[in-house]
């Protein structure tokens, strides 16, 4: 827990005042039974008012000077708790945002949301009981047994007592619920894991009609997210009925005893109801630290699960520079694995000049995203080497090679804002020439005219927008940072094909020459390419032009003849 503890101490100077101000309330506290007692035993029993009213004057005064003390004590652990969760909430973000694909893959979406709302939420209130109470509430148990003691040592053996068995149980409990927390945010991810799929995929739930089907998958989920809470808490339930019903016992037994020594004139009515306040200020804490402690153990569940997002060092791998091919790009022996032990891509090796343009094709699961991915280091290879002029793309950081590479995929992420803010991702300081350009290569100058130019709002995800419009300024967004290699990484899928032959031209003209890797199911849109590479499982099985293809790839024939109309597969 070291890492997220540590986003604590830019907050020490709050950690420190935030018990110190609460124990200064408890000290407080701790003095009322005795000022109780005074009144009682001179003021009321012994006929003197003075002792009366300066009783009252004093414990209001005590009651004003305790609020302060208390508020300043809310106030700091409010801030302290508050700058830790926003400062653990940003660590965690930047944290996702910059590890390797694989260990965003390995936690799931889902997960990493959790994450970041409710385990940062939980450890947040975590936080703030911590400060406020973990200190005060035995200070207040402690302080009121020394006080016992002070008045009579033989009947303080009564909070002794309730005091051992209230801690016996506080840990029984702890122990019980602890790790039902943990399981219970699990199925928490797995609860919001269904939810984000099914709002994300609402429309072919309806197509299908299987909201049936749905309704009963996210029931089994919250149901046994629901178990597991429902279990843990029927444990916390018990922490208050027991500390009631153990302090309610002491309570008896203390007032049984008190008033046989009141008749035998050991003890004073005073100091007998002295006790049975300080009896009572005990059931209070320990109701409050029993509540701690469950608030705890839910925090510490979700800082576990944070800790293992923070804790994740995995880091790309910087190789020194050194000149490794003479090719332009060259792929040799590439193998790439799953995290899960799965091998997306087996033996592959072939070399790119600059300037030519690549066909990649091949059936669902191919492999053939997972090779243009190695280009600007989304993932990296397991085996083998992928160059770019003559160097290993180890030997490059990721903000290095993905100044020279630039990719649109087949679902591009468009942001709430404008046209302009979502192309000048591409290009921070490009000008309005600049974004025209790129969005008429992008043969999405039709987008400007129906949504009424560059500051048009975009909504999020772009809803406002068709699929072939998003991944048309996905497009433009790529092509105005004019990069050395552009991926099309079957980015033309929703265009129809009289669109997707002029974007390719369109492409095939750029002044600036760039070499072009496409991707893509469809044999029309690689048909053009210098040399058009084939998977088959993760494999190369065929590599040449089109016409060459026809001739000697089976798998690529049988792509081409099944989209052509009245192919066959004969």
């Amino acid at each position: 827990m070291k890492k997220v503890s540590g986003y604590m101490k830019k907050y020490g100077k709050e950690a420190i005042f935030a018990p110190v101000f609460k124990l200064l309330e408890a000290s407080l506290e701790l003095f009322i039974p005795l000022i109780v007692a005074n009144v009682i035993d001179e003021g009321i029993n012994g006929g003197n008012a003075t002792s009366v009213y300066r009783g009252v004057i004093l414990m209001a005064a005590l009651a004003v000077v305790g609020l302060g003390f208390s508020v300043l004590g809310q106030y700091f652990s409010a801030k302290a708790a508050t700058g830790f969760a926003c400062d653990l909430r940003g660590a965690l973000y930047k944290k996702l945002l910059y590890s390797p694909l694989s260990v965003t893959d390995e936690i799931g979406v889902s997960a990493m949301i959790t994450r970041m709302t409710s385990d940062v939420n939980q450890t947040q209130t975590g936080v703030n009981l911590f400060l406020r109470l973990l200190l005060r509430s035995p200070f207040v148990v402690i302080g009121a047994v020394v006080m016992a003691i002070y008045i009579n040592a033989e009947i303080s053996l009564v909070f002794l007592g309730v005091v051992f068995v209230l801690s016996v149980i506080v840990f029984i409990i702890m122990k019980s619920t602890v790790p039902k927390y943990g399981e219970a945010q699990a199925k928490l991810d797995d609860v919001a894991l269904t939810a984000r799929e099914n709002l994300t995929g609402v429309r072919v739930i309806r197509a299908f009609g299987v909201e049936e089907d749905e309704k009963k998958s996210f029931a089994q989920k919250t149901g046994a997210y629901e178990k597991i809470q429902n279990f843990a808490g029927k444990i916390s339930s018990l922490l208050n009925p027991l500390t009631f019903a153990t302090v309610n016992i002491g309570i008896i037994v203390l007032i049984y005893l008190g008033g046989i020594k009141v008749e035998v004139g050991i003890l004073s009515q005073g100091a007998v109801v002295a006790l049975y306040d300080y009896m009572s200020q005990i059931l209070v804490e320990l109701v409050k630290f029993a509540n701690l402690i469950v608030t705890v153990s839910r925090s510490l569940a979700s800082a576990k699960r944070i800790e293992k997002v923070l804790d994740n060092d995995e880091k790309e791998e910087i190789k020194d520079k050194v000149r490794i091919s003479d090719e332009y790009i060259e792929f040799k022996g590439v193998s790439v694995d799953y995290s899960n032990g799965g091998r997306a891509v087996k033996d592959v090796s072939f070399t790119v000049k600059k300037g030519r343009t690549v066909g990649v094709i091949g059936g669902t699961g191919s492999g053939k995203s997972t090779i243009v991915n190695l280009l600007p280091r989304l993932y990296d290879a397991s085996e083998g080497f992928v160059s770019v002029d003559g160097y290993d793309v180890k030997s490059y950081s990721t903000e290095e090679i993905r100044e020279k590479v630039g990719i649109a995929l087949q679902r591009p992420a468009i942001f709430e804002g404008t046209i302009r803010e979502n192309i000048l991702l591409g290009k921070k300081d490009a000008t309005d020439d600049e974004i025209i350009k790129a969005i008429e290569i992008a043969q999405g100058a039709d987008i400007l005219r129906a949504k009424g130019g560059f500051d048009a709002p975009i909504e999020q995800g772009g809803r406002n927008l068709s699929g072939g419009q998003r991944q048309r300024l996905s497009l433009a967004r790529v092509l105005v940072k004019k990069p050395e290699i552009l991926i099309l990484d079957d980015s033309s899928s929703a265009l129809d094909y009289a669109t997707d032959l002029n974007l390719r031209r369109a492409i095939a003209d750029l002044d600036y020459g760039p070499t072009v890797f496409i991707v893509s199911q469809r044999t029309a849109s690689v048909k053009g390419a210098d040399e058009i590479i084939v998977l088959d499982e993760g494999r190369i099985v065929g590599k040449g032009t089109h016409e060459y293809l026809m001739k000697t790839c089976e798998a690529y024939r049988e792509i081409e003849l099944s989209q052509t109309e009245g192919g066959n597969l004969k």
